[in-house]
């Protein structure tokens, strides 16, 4: 089901198009999943022919990493076939100035601890989890530069960065010859299109692939919520009430229509409408358990009519503002009116 691989961003790495997101293992919130829960998930994921699973230092205070290695340890044999990614920039140690982002002893420190706590002795996609605007971009891209040097990461992306940053780290590490940034991890769904107004050209034009993460923004679309809901306060109820505005709740009901009209649940729909984009070459999907990792993987075989694909962009497309509307709007002047690579 989930044995469609591609090559992520400007890299040859064979990634699944749906990855296993490890955010809510290990840990002590309402959303953690146990660790025997946790690999139980890798073992489905696996059955069903996923290959690439996603996790960070700061995930359940350390313990997803934890949990991912010791699965590793006890399936000989598993870390070859894995896609192990992970992220760094998050602070680990309250109180401690360098335990957490881009600065040369904190990646360093940051993937020495990740390396231990997989049982692995490289990481093979690192993401920067958010940018560190106190340290400068060239020195976080050399300290990944020599720990891929060094054979302890294999590829290197960027995670929740704004256009302008991201374009700076790509031409910065392609002048000084860095090891080159493969990719972005995005969040991107139906009820979050904002980085198609800057970040998914930019992207586009770099050659760089998305990762999108809470494709169901936060389980909005998962087909558990509707108008008459009672959200509640505790778990994801906070993120659901803030997607569910409105204009929220409209893009939901055009989901929920079509969903109802070929015989799928939302979820199968907002993430079957997320694979077709042009700029996403992996989806993250992050389940509380089996029965959820197996519904939302079956989007992997569902296609959309082009109709359908249509309605989905009219009703959740965003407001683009200036000068990217402006951009959108003058090229007509630049054609005069003709098509050009239509």
């Amino acid at each position: 089901m989930l044995d469609d691989f591609v090559t992520f961003g400007r890299s040859g790495l064979r990634v699944s198009r749906y990855a296993l997101g490890a955010y809510n293992f290990g840990g002590g919130s309402s959303m953690s999943v146990d660790p025997a829960a946790s690999a139980a998930l890798i073992a489905r994921y696996r059955e069903l022919g996923g290959n690439f699973i996603d996790a960070a230092n700061i995930y359940g205070g350390g313990e997803a990493e934890s949990i991912i290695g010791t699965y590793l340890a006890d399936n000989p044999g598993s870390r070859e076939r894995l896609v192990i990614a992970s992220k760094f920039g998050g602070s680990t140690a309250q109180g401690d100035p360098n335990a957490g982002g881009g600065g040369r002893k904190a990646v360093m420190q940051a993937c020495e601890d990740s390396l231990r706590r997989l049982r692995t002795d490289r990481i093979d996609l690192y993401w920067m989890h958010l940018w560190d605007p106190l340290t400068p971009m060239e020195e976080t891209l050399r300290a990944l530069d020599d720990l891929v040097r060094a054979g302890k990461v294999l590829h290197v992306g960027l995670s929740n960065f704004q256009a302008w940053k991201t374009a700076e780290a790509h031409l910065l590490a392609e002048y000084r010859n860095y090891a080159p940034i493969a990719g972005l991890q995005l969040q991107y769904s139906l009820l979050e299109r904002n980085i198609e107004v800057e970040i998914v050209p930019m992207a586009r034009a770099f050659g760089l692939g998305i990762a999108a993460w809470s494709p169901l923004k936060s389980g909005a679309l998962s087909g558990r919520y509707g108008r008459d809901s009672d959200i509640g306060k505790g778990g994801r109820g906070p993120f659901v009430a803030r997607a569910l505005d409105e204009r929220g709740l409209s893009i939901l009901d055009v989901v929920t229509r079509i969903a109802d009209r070929i015989g799928v649940r939302p979820a199968t729909v907002a993430l079957a409408w997320l694979q077709v984009q042009p700029a996403v070459h992996a989806i993250l999907l992050g389940a509380r358990d089996v029965g959820q990792l197996e519904e939302n993987a079956a989007a992997a075989k569902v296609a959309l009519s082009s109709e359908d694909v249509a309605g989905l962009e009219e009703a959740s497309r965003p407001l683009a503002p200036y000068p990217a509307d402006f951009a959108r709007r003058a090229l007509n002047s630049v054609s005069g009116g003709t098509r050009i690579n239509a």
